[in-house]
């Protein structure tokens, strides 16, 4: 069995939607290519699957911002969470709340953090695993809390 990185795949979904003419996939797909393609450029590598992720919440947060701006006007924030809803496709499962303080309670003992000062330690042992499934402000947030902070 090969396995297909997450780039790949937005490739291939992409060349797809373009040969039957799903219009509002093929605009997404295109946009978050391109967003992939910016980031390769400014990376000077190749993007692994973590790297992918990160774009790809960059854009999903940007449509629901985008979304919410637009409330005045129904069709167009109905169009971004439309769009939301393509790049979300593409994002792993976020994580529950619960299984979120479960992450930081054991980052928090296997870094040995004691107090505010370990936050940086912390949050650098979880970025891996919060990585497109966690609003990091809200990981930040409750590692302060765990932490005193």
């Amino acid at each position: 069995m090969v396995l297909v990185s997450l780039y790949e795949r937005i490739h291939d979904d992409l060349t797809g939607a373009m040969k039957t003419r799903r219009e509002p996939e093929r605009t997404v797909l295109r946009s978050v290519v391109a967003a992939l393609k910016n980031a390769e450029i400014e990376s000077g590598k190749p993007l692994d699957d973590t790297a992918v992720t990160a774009v790809l919440s960059r854009q999903l947060k940007q449509r629901q911002e985008a979304a919410e701006a637009a409330a005045a006007r129904p069709e167009m924030a109905e169009q971004e969470q439309r769009e939301a809803e393509v790049i979300s496709c593409y994002l792993p499962e976020p994580l529950s709340d619960e299984a979120l303080a479960e992450l930081v309670d054991a980052a928090v003992v296997a870094t040995g953090a004691a107090g505010p000062s370990d936050i940086g330690k912390v949050m650098g042992a979880l970025k891996s695993k919060t990585a497109g499934r966690a609003d990091q402000g809200t990981v930040a947030k409750l590692v302060k809390e765990r932490l005193g902070a």
